[in-house]
């Protein structure tokens, strides 16, 4: 068993769907990227910078359950979209108001349902840190472990 480990972030827009009022959809788009985090006696600090690569593309449906709580599927495509990860909440995800007050800051855990090229047959789980604006602009950070044969 063979483990993938990934941290990107995500930018782009959340919209209300035409559809339904409790569903958002979401799309976003996360170069390729170093992280780099450093802790000593002045605190953490981290950056995130672009490096050579394909970006990733996320699609998802977002539907609001309660006040503060969401379920979602969705798709995250690597490179090309040959490689493909479709995942889905586990329990309930949490977004609330933020101490900014322009900002919504939530955060949730995917379980895979199933994966394309590279992804055929994985399993695994990917967290999601994000804040979304007033008007739609979403920040998110992911990092997913993933197990494939």
């Amino acid at each position: 068993m063979k483990q993938i480990m990934y941290v990107l972030q995500f930018k782009g827009q959340a919209a209300p769907s035409p559809d339904a009022d409790n569903v958002l959809t979401a799309a976003t788009e996360a170069a390729s990227c170093t992280v780099r985090t450093v802790a000593d006696a002045s605190g953490v600090s981290a950056t995130i910078d672009e490096s050579s690569g394909d970006a990733a593309q996320f699609e998802s449906v977002v539907t609001l359950t309660g006040g503060t709580t969401f379920q979602e599927s969705g798709s995250i495509s690597f490179g090309d979209g040959a490689n493909k990860l479709y995942f889905s909440t586990v329990g309930h995800g949490h977004m609330d108001a933020s101490a900014d007050p322009d900002l919504k800051h939530g955060s949730v855990i995917w379980k895979l349902d199933r994966g394309v090229g590279q992804f055929d047959g994985a399993t695994g789980l990917i967290t999601s840190n994000f804040t979304v604006s007033s008007t739609g602009e979403v920040v998110d950070n992911h990092f997913g472990v993933i197990f494939v044969q």
